[in-house]
């Protein structure tokens, strides 16, 4: 038998139009059966107790059209780009091309993001937006800190952003501290919850740590609502009180910050005011971030990551690790909450729920795990994006959710994956004779 015939024959392709028109015709059957009752058919309750519907046909035949048409474009797509194992070699010029783009993204989107206050002054509707993306991206940092640097996945994670919303509502209320005490005491004890999920969940891993965490999110959830003497259970917690520039309110009085600067009172400073608070807030949990990626138990997160055996083996301490994780992730969640209450004034346990935790799961997943770009930009699509397509209304979850779905086929790791080690080496360095088997370095 020749060598030749010893060769692995690679397996052929399915390029014909038959096989595409087949999958095509496949994806829109299963489309047409699974929209067939949820847009084809709506019903309402009748004036006299009976049950009225009505068809939406039309509907129901664009999105099958739209599946169909998708589906063949996917395939075309996946045809032209070649197999997922293929060496894809990308020209020098179109790599420093990427390159320079990604470098220039996170300078010009930092910028913009300063001069918004200053663009749309007169427009609090998208000035409340950019507050609540900046407290997503605050969120999603923190919660990256978990998953995409530590490898832990947290179902779980808007239990921490309950306890520093609470934390200062409480503290704030009942013992009349000022915001800025109230914050780092509100991360600290969110923190302390951190530690406190950690130990139960030291041995777990995958979906059991899942399991663990999802728990852990609902047990809170509950306890705020049944503590009625202490958080006001399902009427929430109100008059909140509002941050202070150094003390000075941000008010009309004669003791506000408009009065003693001689301008004129206007309701848009204080919402300015919370916009770059909150950027600081987030400017800051990617500064710290960032640091803690370089220093010792940075990079004992990301081995815990690749490989918890491994990690044991290089006889790094596990239990440490996880519970640093689980402590900075809590911590930068405690903030925020704290913010959020202190911009609503209200707060109540409908604004706790598992579709936070798993909002803010999906922006560090689709943004990129270990990617603080990513995560931003994820963040400004998500939120953006859900009140871009609020017209939509019920087809506003299915368009996000086919968004994601194709994104998670193309992009498994996010938009900008970064999974690269904080320490390498930048150039090849000899190693002497004496250290290699060989005799020679």
């Amino acid at each position: 038998m020749t060598a030749s015939t010893l060769e692995k024959k690679p397996a052929p392709r399915a390029s014909s139009a038959a096989f595409i028109l087949k999958k095509a015709t496949i994806s829109a059957l299963v489309a047409l059966v699974l929209f067939s009752l949820m847009i084809g058919v709506r019903t309402e309750a009748g004036p006299q107790g009976g049950l009225i519907y009505w068809t939406r046909f039309g509907d129901l035949a664009a999105i099958v059209a739209a599946v169909f048409g998708g589906s063949i474009v996917i395939e075309l797509l996946r045809q032209w780009w070649g197999p997922a194992d293929k060496v894809r070699v990308v020209p020098p010029a179109v790599q420093h091309a990427l390159s320079f783009t990604g470098r220039l993204i996170a300078p010009t989107l930092l910028i913009f993001t300063f001069l918004v206050p200053v663009i749309f002054y007169d427009q609090r509707y998208i000035l409340d937006l950019a507050i609540l993306v900046l407290t997503y991206v605050m969120l999603g940092w923190g919660l990256n800190v978990v998953v995409g640097l530590a490898g832990l996945l947290d179902l779980g994670y808007v239990a921490f952003y309950a306890v520093g919303a609470y934390s200062y509502a409480l503290l704030a209320t009942n013992f009349g501290l000022s915001f800025w005490v109230c914050l780092p005491l509100a991360g600290i004890l969110a923190a302390f919850w951190g530690v406190l999920l950690g130990f139960p969940v030291l041995r777990l891993r995958g979906d059991y740590l899942a399991i663990v965490t999802l728990a852990f999110g609902e047990i809170i959830r509950l306890v705020i609502i049944n503590w009625q003497s202490l958080t006001g259970g399902p009427n929430g917690v109100s008059g909140i009180p509002r941050p202070t520039l150094f003390g000075i309110p941000l008010s009309p009085g004669e003791d506000g910050l408009a009065a003693r600067l001689g301008i004129e009172f206007s309701p848009t400073h204080r919402i300015v005011f919370l916009f770059y608070l909150i950027l600081a807030m987030a400017l800051l949990t990617n500064w710290v971030t960032i640091r803690l990626r370089r220093l010792p138990i940075g990079r004992a997160w990301e081995a815990l990551r690749e490989d918890e055996v491994a990690c044991r083996a290089l006889g790094i301490n596990t239990t440490t690790t996880k519970l640093t994780a689980f402590a900075t992730g809590a911590m930068f969640g405690g903030f925020a909450g704290a913010f959020f209450a202190t911009r609503q004034g209200f707060i109540s346990p409908e604004s706790f729920t598992f579709q936070e935790s798993a909002l803010v799961l999906a922006i560090v997943v689709l943004g990129g795990m270990g990617s603080q770009l990513g995560v931003a930009l994820a963040a400004l699509a998500m939120i953006g994006g859900f009140e871009l397509f609020r017209g939509l209304d019920q087809y506003r979850m299915l368009v996000f959710g086919m968004a994601m779905v194709l994104l998670m086929i193309w992009r498994p790791r996010g938009l900008i994956g970064h999974r690269s080690p904080t320490v390498y080496l930048e150039r090849n360095q000899a190693i002497s004779s004496d250290l290699v088997k060989e005799g020679h370095g």
